[in-house]
């Protein structure tokens, strides 16, 4: 890979959107601006589930990651930053697509919360019901 050229990828999950570069360099991960520890208030868990799938593929040292993402909450976003990850691995190597695809970091979870009905307190939750 040239000098400034990178792997990109676009992750959602929820309401949290998550754009990944891959660079050529020594593993350092980035998101928005802050080292990854920093961003994920040393939460070993969620670092450890971002780099899930450079793991899988053992691709670890080989880059660094800057990531921006916004929305959402913290486990929406490390989703969102997992898938991220993986969809730019896969335009990079192809032939990696099948691993990750098997590992289903490739699947991105459709759930979103659902829209408030007029004349309900939330989507679906009513009022109490009252006898008298």
């Amino acid at each position: 890979m040239a000098e400034g050229k990178y792997f990109y990828g676009l992750g959602r999950r929820k309401a949290a959107t998550a754009r990944a570069r891959l660079y050529a360099g020594k593993g350092n991960l980035t998101i928005n601006d802050k080292p990854a520890t920093e961003y994920l208030d040393g939460n070993k868990t969620f670092l450890a589930e971002v780099t899930d799938p450079l793991a899988l593929v053992g691709k670890q040292k080989e880059f660094d990651i800057t990531i921006k993402v916004s929305g959402g909450g913290t486990a929406g976003q490390v989703d969102a930053i997992k898938l991220a990850i993986a969809k730019a691995i896969t335009v990079g190597y192809a032939d990696l697509r099948t691993t990750l695809k098997k590992a289903e970091f490739l699947r991105r979870d459709p759930r979103e919360k659902e829209s408030k009905k007029y004349g309900l307190r939330k989507a679906r939750k009513r009022e109490q019901y009252s006898k008298r």
